[in-house]
């Protein structure tokens, strides 16, 4: 190893694909190759339990937050359990039916202490958490897309607006956008931005979760000028809706359109879902000059997922050096 120091890192998405990063990214904490880890979510869901408690409280959705506070908990029994309740989700047919009780148990503390970050820090420590969660911004984000294909017109460009909608758009999105333009960025999360080692962007919902990090001002100068080395983590497959169509070069070339001062240091994908477009793939990272690293870090039962101790061998491997 070229470092045997202890890694300071910062983790950017949201959903299921930063639950996945970070899952890997803990189990580096617990052998010591990461000392400082920060996980920077977004909050932008109008869906589901979050959507609800977002209008009827004017908070920030809480859900994308939830997830990562439980990828990030310890392994004892009472931090697993507590893990477990975080995530419950209550069935019956009342008022009740779809919520989750962490996010709750997260706008209760929001009300309660009046600060976002406090919060949150309260909820890690319960569960015993390997790193700390944070919001990309202060205030809810609505997210809006250009899309194309919707209308008669092929080429014709419709506004969506909604995380949700934009999800799960029929059309091809060529660009996203967030109201407010230049929100409140979380001043912990430039900070640790500031202190990083490394930033890992990616995977998830590429428009919805990945990109609009990059798509606040504050937060877009924080990433770009930082001397951390960037590692951007490609999906295993193309989302239906969000990116029908995309092939992993076209993952990071929309990444790169919405933010053409980005400057990947290394490029993750994994090698059986990249199989004969390595080559042009390759070429793509290096027009980046970033460098491609090709590993088996997708889950053996066939499903899209990433493996979690899968990644972090590859994660481990990166940061060394080797």
């Amino acid at each position: 190893m070229s470092d045997l120091r202890a890694q300071s890192v910062v983790a950017f998405g949201g959903g299921h694909g930063l639950f996945a990063s970070l899952s890997a990214l803990r189990l580096l904490v617990d052998d010591l190759t990461v000392d400082d880890l920060t996980a920077v979510v977004t909050v932008a869901d109008n869906g589901g339990s979050s959507g609800r408690l977002r209008g009827e409280f004017g908070v920030l959705p809480p859900g994308d937050l939830r997830m990562a506070l439980a990828a990030l908990c310890g392994d004892d029994t009472w931090d697993v359990t507590w893990s477990r309740v975080l995530q419950h989700r209550f069935a019956g047919e009342g008022e009740m039916r779809g919520h989750v009780v962490g996010n709750l148990l997260i706008v209760s503390l929001w009300e309660l202490l009046g600060d976002h970050v406090d919060a949150l820090d309260w909820i890690g420590r319960l569960l015993g958490a390997k790193g700390r969660v944070l919001p990309m911004a202060l205030t809810p984000m609505v997210i809006t897309a250009e899309v194309a294909g919707l209308l008669d017109e092929p080429d014709e460009l419709v506004t969506v607006r909604g995380q949700v909608e934009v999800a799960i758009t029929s059309g091809t999105i060529s660009s996203i956008a967030l109201e407010p333009a230049d929100p409140t960025v979380c001043p912990q999360a430039v900070e640790a931005i500031g202190a990083a080692d490394w930033m890992v962007l990616g995977p998830g919902s590429w428009f919805t979760s990945v990109i609009p990090h990059l798509m606040i001002p504050a937060l877009r100068e924080a990433i770009v000028t930082s001397e951390a080395r960037l590692i951007v983590v490609l999906n295993l497959e193309e989302q239906p809706g969000e990116t029908h169509g995309l092939g992993p070069g076209d993952h990071l070339a929309a990444l790169i359109e919405h933010a053409p001062d980005l400057a990947p240091a290394v490029v993750l994908a994994d090698a059986r879902c990249v199989g004969d477009d390595a080559p042009a793939l390759e070429q793509t990272v290096a027009s980046y000059g970033a460098r491609l690293v090709l590993a088996d870090v997708m889950a053996d039962d066939g499903t899209p997922r990433h493996d979690p101790v899968k990644l972090a061998a590859t994660y481990a491997h990166i940061m060394s050096g080797d």
